[in-house]
This record gives C-alpha cells, sequence and structure tokens, in this order.
C-alpha cells in the first residue's frame, strides 16, 4: 500500500483533532484541512479501505492501530523537525510549525532517526506541545489550565501552534512558552488583563483558550 502526502495529511489531522478534545466526523476534516466535503467523503473511504481509518455507525472517525502507527511517525518527525529548526538553526518558535508542515514528508526515517540522536528524547516541541494525544483532560490532570481560566501567578506551558498569527501576537506580547504571567482580571468585553514582563497587556478570550498554563512555583 502506497502512502501518499494526502493521506498522511488526513491521519495526521485525524491525530491532531483528537488531541485538541474534537469528535472527528467529516465535517472536521474539512474545516482542519480546508478541503471540500466530497473530497473528505472520497479520502475517508479510501483511508477506510485500506484499514487505516474507522467510520462508527454514528459518523465518527477513528485511527485504526495501522493509521495511529502511521500519525504518530509523522508528527514525530513534525516534532523532530521544529526542534532542529528551533535549536540548531535558531528559527523563531512562532514561525517553525509552517516550516515543519512542509518538511515533513520529505524526511526520510533513517534522517528522523539521526535527528533524534541530535536531538535527545526531549517530549515537546518549541511551542511546548507534547508528541502523540494530549488531549485537554491529559492537560489537566497535569495540573495545566487554559490561560482564561487561571488565577495568580502562572508560567505558560503550551501554546496552539496551528495559527501563525495568533503566534506572532502572543509572541509580540510576551507570551510564549516559558513566560511568566500575572492575570489582573477577566473582562466585560471577552478579554483578559495579564502582567507580562511588568506590562498589562489584554488578550481576548478565544486567544487565551489556546494558551495553556501552570501555576508558577517561583
Amino acid at each position: 500500500m502506497r502512502i501518499t502526502i494526502s493521506k498522511e495529511n488526513y491521519l495526521k489531522a485525524v491525530a491532531e483533532a483528537e488531541s485538541e478534545g474534537e469528535t472527528v466526523i467529516a465535517a472536521t476534516l474539512v474545516r482542519w484541512l480546508s478541503v471540500s466535503a466530497p473530497a473528505v467523503t472520497m479520502a475517508v473511504r479510501r483511508l477506510k479501505r485500506d484499514g487505516l481509518l474507522k467510520v462508527a455507525t454514528s459518523g465518527e472517525i477513528g485511527l485504526t492501530r495501522q493509521g495511529r502507527a502511521i500519525a504518530d511517525g509523522i508528527l514525530n518527525r513534525h516534532h523532530l523537525i521544529e526542534r532542529m529548526l528551533t535549536e540548531i538553526f535558531g528559527m523563531e518558535w512562532y514561525k517553525v510549525h509552517d516550516e515543519a508542515e512542509q518538511l515533513e514528508h520529505a524526511v526520510s526515517e533513517d534522517f528522523a532517526q539521526k535527528l533524534q540522536e541530535k536531538l535527545g528524547t526531549e517530549i515537546v516541541c518549541p511551542h511546548g506541545n507534547r508528541v502523540g494525544l494530549d488531549r485537554p483532560k491529559d492537560r489537566r490532570e497535569r495540573g495545566w489550565v487554559p490561560l482564561d481560566e487561571a488565577t495568580g501567578t502562572v508560567r505558560v506551558t503550551s501554546v496552539f501552534e496551528r495559527d501563525r498569527q495568533l503566534l506572532e501576537y502572543l509572541d509580540g506580547l510576551g507570551i510564549r512558552p516559558g513566560a511568566r504571567l500575572q492575570m489582573l482580571a477577566r473582562n466585560y468585553d471577552e478579554t483578559v488583563s495579564l502582567k507580562v514582563d511588568k506590562k498589562t497587556v489584554q488578550l481576548g478570550r478565544a486567544a487565551a483558550q489556546k494558551v495553556w498554563v501552570q501555576a508558577s512555583v517561583n
């Protein structure tokens, strides 16, 4: 069975949507991949025939064991490329996701193994996200919460990485993995007030919900 870039993208999208806590149906893939509904229907049919996806009677789409293995391989290559770009080439953290999206399909398993040996086994990417299935409930079990729910002084642990404009905006405010923030107020206009690097900034709740934090111990 030939695994094309298109197939890889569908399998990865299912895995990524699951990690965001979404129930994956055809409409989810339309939104995640910015493709038409008929294209998703045809792709899901092929992937199900190939034994890579399973579809429940409710329409929920999931990965088979083989599909999960392929998706995990792609996500691992993506993770290693992001780390290579930041740790070796010094690329800004908010740029590396888009670069890795292009390079992940061109990297061989041999090259990925060499990167693993060079970079080590760090489990998080430059955005603070873990490889593989890491759902909102898993993050909450570690004591993380979305920024809009935070109180007191917190440290940024991870940021939703699939929105370049959001990443650049957050970086401009000083909100990035490892940054310490102080929650000041939740405002009537659906913003939150934060102290970042001794400055008070406003952030919309929709953006704050895509930043995960944990209580700061310092």
